[in-house]
């Protein structure tokens, strides 16, 4: 969000409100703040959602925006009703939906609801928009503006990152396949870790890396213990500088079963790694199977096993498609064409007013 706002600078104030999230948002406000942002971080959240309304309200009357862009089920259930309180208009960015717990389920579904109230819906790939249709949000209504990603923070590696990564292993791998996201059982990691079990047993000297913490941490090393793994699959936790690693994986894997559009794709492409993923919401989108990568169906662990193993064997083939991955994410998911994108659609909304004065705010 905040590269975008960098983007757009010339033709708007971007201002950014986050809730509490248990503490978690403090390093993004510090972040906006050290940018030059002006940010605020709530100090309350659910459940107690009265006393959040009531503070999201006081910080919207004194920032006075023109527009209110919600990220979230939260931020679009509270904004949605702020911003018809203030007579703003607003418009939420649909990511995905995980439904990775009955709770989040549940939450999900309020949010499809709240979506067709909103006077526009961005959606960060053409899968994603298809989904907010058949939930019932008006075509007329519904947006594609894709994630970006800045090509240069992964150019000049650093050598130290790549030790890093073999350092992991008892042995030091040829050869290391990249993942990292949220353990959690949309994310298909269990299928990830099969898959490791036969690519390894026809080539040892393939070492899996998955980046990350979840509610499934323990589930996934006791399958890569169970499948005699430990010293070929690491989970080394979450990583901050997770940029710095990605040119240092030969290959990246994503075995989702939902999907928006995903960030660690582009990023692996603006690295030129290839991706091997599961053809589910906006990823084939982004993945050209045969040209940057290779699509395999969700929640099978053989197909996913047979690209990973044809790409770890095969450096030139490695080379050539993440070149084609760089070359992509440079043409169709850069920062300025997303900002443009945004122009074209915010300046309408806001009424009797230039895109000069125009002030959107993001609700994280």
């Amino acid at each position: 969000m905040l590269e975008l706002g960098w983007e757009l600078q010339e033709s708007c104030t971007s201002s950014y409100v986050s809730f509490a999230e248990e503490g978690r948002c403090g390093e993004f406000i510090e972040r906006a703040e050290a940018e030059g942002f002006q940010s605020h971080g709530l100090k309350h959240d659910a459940p107690r959602m009265f006393s959040t309304f009531r503070e999201l309200m006081e910080v919207l009357r004194k920032l006075d925006p023109a527009i209110l862009i919600p990220h979230g089920y939260k931020a679009n259930l509270l904004g949605m009703l702020a911003a018809r309180r203030l007579g703003i208009p607003i418009v939420s960015v649909s990511h995905g939906w995980t439904g990775e717990s009955l709770a989040v389920k549940l939450y999900e579904r309020l949010d499809k609801l709240v979506l067709r109230w909103m006077d526009e819906v961005v959606c960060v790939s053409q899968g994603q928009a298809k989904k907010v249709r058949r939930v019932g949000v008006p075509k007329q209504k519904v947006r594609v503006i894709c994630d970006a990603v800045r090509v240069e923070r992964f150019d000049n590696p650093d050598s130290e990152y790549r030790s890093q990564l073999e350092s992991l292993f008892p042995e030091k791998p040829e050869v290391i396949v990249g993942a990292a996201g949220r353990l959690s059982i949309e994310k298909g990691y269990r299928f990830l870790v099969d898959a490791a079990a036969e690519v390894v047993r026809e080539q040892p000297h393939v070492g899996f890396v998955l980046f990350g913490d979840g509610p499934l941490r323990d589930d996934i090393a006791g399958r890569i213990e169970s499948k005699g793994l430990a010293d070929k699959f690491q989970l080394p936790g979450f990583a901050r500088d997770l940029d710095k690693f990605y040119p240092h994986f030969d290959l990246f894997v994503l075995p989702s079963f939902t999907e928006g559009l995903p960030n660690v794709v582009l990023e692996s492409f603006a690295a030129r790694v290839p991706v091997v993923a599961t053809a589910v919401g906006g990823t084939p989108e982004a993945v050209e199977d045969g040209v940057n990568g290779y699509l395999v169906p969700p929640g099978e662990a053989e197909p996913l096993a047979d690209r990973i193993a044809r790409l770890a064997s095969n450096p030139a083939d490695r080379r050539a498609m993440g070149a084609e991955g760089r070359r992509r994410v440079e043409k169709e998911f850069s920062f300025a064409a997303q900002a443009e994108a945004y122009r074209k659609l915010l300046a309408p909304l806001i009424s009797g007013e230039t895109t000069t004065t125009a002030s959107p705010l993001a609700a994280d």
